[in-house]
């Protein structure tokens, strides 16, 4: 983590080890820059990462660019879930195929678009049972 910005929390959300990125750190550009954020949930053993809209590149949401392919690729090869909190509705507006990917990712577990801290905490209520590994 780099000096200058507030730091990612960890904590605890319905029983899950969550690492909270802070939304005035670095931009997640990068399948490199994911790996600095999951060294991180690594070393505090979380389980899952919640990323606000604001980390992520602009260019995360052009599904075109490949970057949301690369740093989701990165969570899943770690066994990392990934948590995109915010509003999208600015990015889902002008893009057909990112609302699909949206709700595709939704119906998953590695990577899921939510709104706010409850909708987050209903779907670690939801998931949770399934956890057990």
């Amino acid at each position: 983590m780099s000096a200058g910005h507030v730091a990612d929390t960890v904590t605890n959300i319905r029983g899950t080890h969550v690492l909270a990125c802070a939304p005035g750190g670095p931009k997640l550009r990068t399948s490199g820059d994911a790996v600095e954020v999951i060294g991180e949930a690594l070393y505090q053993r979380a389980d899952l990462v919640v990323v606000p809209v604001e980390r992520l590149d602009p260019g995360f949401f052009m599904l075109s660019t490949g970057i949301a392919g690369e740093i989701v690729q990165k969570f899943v090869n770690y066994r990392l879930r990934l948590a995109v909190l915010g509003d999208l509705s600015g990015y889902l507006a002008g893009s057909a195929s990112l609302r699909a990917f949206v709700v595709e990712c939704n119906r998953g577990r590695h990577l899921w678009f939510v709104a706010d801290d409850a909708e987050l905490g209903d779907r670690l209520t939801r998931k949770s049972p399934a956890k057990a590994e």
